[in-house]
């Protein structure tokens, strides 16, 4: 069974705050090779990590001191826990030795976790907007397995109503309410990145000026308070709603419109 996914992210849980933020309980800082960043793979894979652990990812400059775990292009003395390449680069997880030891166990379930079959098929799963694609560090390729979710769906239909409800049609609960500006969830569905639209909403406006999540997103600026009654939810209310999204047919758009 997998657990709960993450990611879009690095805006995402992936959650881009400065080396000051370090300090904080249950977050180690990543210093990555900016090209990741560029790529967007980061965005897509750091959320993902984050919500299966509560952990927080913070990213920094590939040569900030202090940093709890580096992943970097190879080098030529071939160092480092190859993870996976891109083109005829060989990615690399590399563990500094002046690393806060307090933070040790974060960093070693991070590294667990990339070199896990999930993550490294959470990072084949993406696809960059231009580019060659990220592929398994070995020379044979690795399929990405299709997403499963293990939570209580039926608890996250409750969940979506009342949460996403007051602007989503959810489904036939629901389906005279909502907002004509949302789509709703059928629709949602038939979208391509529909899971890590879902999986990272709370990054993706409007959704962070009104939503926590525990241990993952920020708290709320004192002088920019919610425009709504905030929607709070654990990671484990996230991994229900996946579940139940997971389980909804995708609504029928009817065949592409034929241009002349």
């Amino acid at each position: 069974m997998r657990g709960r996914l993450w990611i879009a992210g690095l805006a995402v849980a992936m959650l881009l705050v400065g080396p000051t933020a370090f300090a904080q309980e249950r977050q180690i800082s990543l210093a990555a090779a900016p090209e990741l960043a560029e790529s967007g793979l980061l965005k897509h894979m750091l959320p993902r990590f984050s919500l299966k652990n509560s952990i927080r990812v913070s990213v920094v400059a590939p040569d900030a001191a202090g940093a709890d775990v580096r992943l970097l292009a190879q080098g030529e003395d071939g160092g480092g826990r190859a993870v996976f390449a891109r083109g005829a680069v060989t990615y690399v997880l590399i563990v500094p030795e002046d690393g806060a030891p307090e933070r040790a166990e974060f960093t070693g379930r991070f590294i667990d976790w990339l070199q896990s079959d999930t993550g490294l098929n959470t990072v084949l799963a993406f696809q960059p907007p231009e580019g060659a694609p990220f592929a398994a560090a070995e020379a044979e390729a690795v399929v990405a397995a299709a997403p499963a979710f293990d939570g209580d769906a039926r608890e996250g239909e409750r969940l979506s109503l009342l949460h996403c409800g007051r602007c989503h049609v959810v489904g036939d609960a629901n389906r005279m309410a909502g907002l004509g500006s949302t789509p709703s969830f059928p629709v949602l569905r038939t979208f391509a990145d529909w899971e890590e639209r879902f999986t990272a909403f709370y990054v993706l406006k409007p959704h962070p000026a009104f939503t926590q999540i525990p241990d993952v997103t920020e708290p709320f600026d004192e002088t920019r308070p919610p425009p709504i009654i905030p929607v709070t939810m654990s990671l484990d209310d996230l991994d229900a709603i996946l579940a139940f999204v997971a389980a909804i047919a995708p609504a029928d758009l009817g065949a592409p419109i034929q241009h002349q």
